[in-house]
């Protein structure tokens, strides 16, 4: 129990380091135009990544990138590219029929002061009635409906290809051509230097790009997807300030360039600010979050702690760069190996100019990297599965200063997973990447603190560290229930008053600490409760799992990879999301210890009460009392799933027998131990 206390109070400690100087940032864009024009507005290039059409279906890419071009911004300075890892004809069909429709959208928007830019979210709300809106939504549900059959078929059909220029595009995908293996394709969906909308505007640039693929090259996941983004776009239009967007994170705000350029342009912190980090918002939470997929303390509270020192860590999403973070630091300029890559380089000549297109697709190629400094000084960096915190981390050891910009209207919503399994294994990745950065020569305990100082370093490190949350979880979750079944007490005494208060102290400030941050930061108490309970949750799951499986790949026994979370929705698991429903569904090694736990702490619970009604010990084990009836408490839905419902989100029939007998097991070892 002492390793327990000890982390926890590692972690506490560290915890406090975002407590220490929290700041909220407010920008006035209608003052914008008073400063620069729009003619003056810096080009803007937007990557979204996507990686398979089945778990994330096209229409979701489709309405992220429609909801992008819409932007409130110069057409002509405003490309955006899309990055199929999954090399899938599917995903370029329905881009190239989101390129139809955008010629017709965006005048729409513009014309109608329209905010909700995704034409699937716009189309589900309350929109004003109008003979031009009902033509536009009838030409949006005919494109959904042409795409969604594509995807059904796994097949582009010769009746959707309405030109050559089409079938050409089409063609690359020869019998050869697989995920895992094909060539690099760059296809130039619209042009701004040619395209035209409804209303004759100039339209933005849309490319679509799947970089080159071998089973004989590394391709380092999403890190490595976004890098040949940024190579390639450095290749076509090589603006100053990019975006990146998760395929399905949504702009909410045709507006929120305008807020960043309230920083970009700002000549005080011009010099050393490196990104602009909005928070991860979601849409389709049901009303008390239960899976506490809000993460509320880490992309809301803790960030405008990190704000306050160097600012907010990369997120993977939301977040506006500077392009030329991505060669050195602030006053250690690193150049690439071609000059054209560089991000003080003009681009001449049209996107779609031989010369050009040559040059993207050489550096989409999969050797491109071999011998180079992609990924350790330059672009986004290797070396973790959490390519992201591991990016924002570098670049803050290189000395850069980051903001955090968190407005009222949300600048982008994004989907959740809507069952359990989905959560953990995500977590699972998180965790298993932060530890790899935690015991690296970079980490933060070490070359964060000496970097950035320490209140940056521990901030970090409190991330670095988060899968060690299972010590303490997984042991105050078995071991004093095993000795309360047993009666022997392992905690102090309520008559020992000093050392009892302690305990009391301790646990209720913690908690009440953390529910007054919750609450204050717009959250509420039921979403607080689950998000204590998801707390305890992924300790015993994703945080215990994904230690294993670190200690087994440090000593050579397993390898791991990188799992795309699914976007695609099942009806009967949304409806059971929505009443807040906890959904089970497969069977899983998390769910048997998880289950495993629930099982320990009712029978010690039940067996407690039993030798308090016999009058035996009541004051020695009041503590363990009260821990097995706390975990009682949270494991509720587990027992419901267990026992009470017969859906298809119960726990399944295998995992309830596994963990049930597991328990029985336990309990009967510990039993025999503590009888020596």
């Amino acid at each position: 129990m002492m390793l327990a206390d000890f982390v926890l109070v590692f972690m506490w400690f560290s915890g406090t380091c975002f407590r220490v100087r929290m700041i909220h940032r407010e920008v006035f864009p209608e003052n914008l135009r008073k400063v620069v024009e729009e003619k003056d507005f810096p080009a803007m290039d937007i990557f979204i990544c996507t990686a398979d059409p089945y778990k994330e279906p096209p229409m979701t890419v489709v309405n992220t990138a429609l909801s992008v071009l819409a932007y409130d911004y110069p057409m002509q300075k405003l490309s955006v590219y899309v990055s199929d890892d999954g090399g899938s004809v599917l995903t370029l069909f329905a881009l190239m029929e989101a390129a139809k429709f955008a010629r017709h959208w965006l005048p729409f928007c513009r014309k109608n002061k329209v905010v909700e830019r995704c034409p699937d979210v716009y189309f589900s709300s309350t929109y004003p009635l109008s003979s031009q809106t009902e033509q536009i939504k009838t030409m949006y549900k005919s494109m959904k409906m042409r795409v969604e059959n594509v995807v059904e078929r796994s097949k582009v059909w010769d009746e959707y290809i309405t030109s050559e220029e089409e079938r050409e595009a089409f063609g690359k995908w020869t019998p050869g051509f697989t995920r895992q293996d094909h060539p690099a394709v760059i296809q130039v969906l619209l042009d701004s230097s040619r395209d035209k909308d409804g209303s004759d505007k100039t339209m933005p640039n849309l490319i679509y790009l799947s970089r080159e693929k071998s089973k004989t090259s590394s391709h380092h996941f999403k890190a490595g997807a976004l890098n040949a983004l940024l190579r390639v776009s450095a290749a076509m239009t090589n603006s100053p300030i990019i975006l990146t967007l998760d395929c399905d994170m949504y702009s909410n705000d045709p507006q929120t360039p305008h807020q960043v350029l309230c920083y970009f342009l700002d000549a005080a912190i011009k010099p050393k600010l490196g990104y602009i980090q909005f928070p991860q918002r979601y849409h389709g939470l049901n009303r008390h979050d239960i899976y506490a997929s809000e993460l509320r303390p880490v992309l809301q509270i803790n960030s405008k702690g990190f704000d306050g020192l160097q600012g907010p860590n990369y997120v993977g999403t939301g977040c506006f760069f500077s392009r030329r973070v991505f060669f050195g630091g602030p006053s250690s300029f690193t150049a690439p190996e071609i000059p054209n890559l560089r991000p003080d380089y003009m681009v001449n000549g049209s996107i779609q100019a031989q010369s050009i297109l040559s040059l993207a697709h050489q550096v989409a190629g999969c050797k491109y990297e071999d011998g180079s400094n992609w990924g350790s000084k330059l672009g986004f960096r290797y070396g973790s599965l959490v390519e992201d915190y591991y990016t924002g981390y570098r670049l803050h050891c290189e000395g850069w200063q980051t903001v955090f910009r968190h407005p009222n209207r949300a600048a982008f919503l994004g989907d959740v997973p809507i069952n359990l399994n989905d959560v953990i294994s995500q977590g699972k990745r998180w965790y298993l990447g932060l530890l790899e950065v935690a015991f690296s020569k970079y980490s933060p305990i070490t070359f964060g603190i000496k970097s950035m100082g320490p209140l940056m370093g521990l901030c970090y490190a409190q991330y670095a560290f988060w899968a060690i949350w299972s010590i303490p979880i997984t042991l105050y979750a078995f071991l004093p229930q095993l000795a309360l079944l047993n009666g022997v007490s392992i905690f102090p005494k309520v008559c020992i008053g000093y050392l009892f208060f302690l305990y009391v102290f301790l646990f209720i400030g913690a908690y009440a600490l953390d529910c007054v941050s919750f609450i204050l930061a717009q959250g509420t108490f039921r979403r607080w409760l689950n998000d204590q309970r998801m707390w305890l949750v992924k300790g015993l799951t994703c945080s215990l799992f994904a230690s294993i499986e670190f200690l087994t790949k440090c000593l050579g026994m397993t390898t791991h990879g990188f799992n795309v979370t699914s976007k695609a929705v099942d009806d009967e698991e949304r409806k059971r999301y929505d009443q807040g429903i906890f959904d089970f569904g497969v069977h899983s090694p998390m769910f048997v210890v998880l289950a495993m736990a629930a099982v320990v702490n009712l029978v010690a619970f039940l067996g407690g009460l039993i030798q308090v009604f016999k009058g035996r010990n009541i004051d020695g084990l009041f503590v363990q009392m009260f821990l097995a009836g706390f975990g009682v408490l949270n494991s509720w839905p587990i027992y419901e799933a267990m026992v009470l419902r017969s859906d298809k989100g119960r726990m399944p029939t295998k995992t309830t027998f596994i963990s049930t007998f597991l328990a029985w097991a336990l309990c009967t070892v510990a039993c025999q131990l503590l009888k020596m």
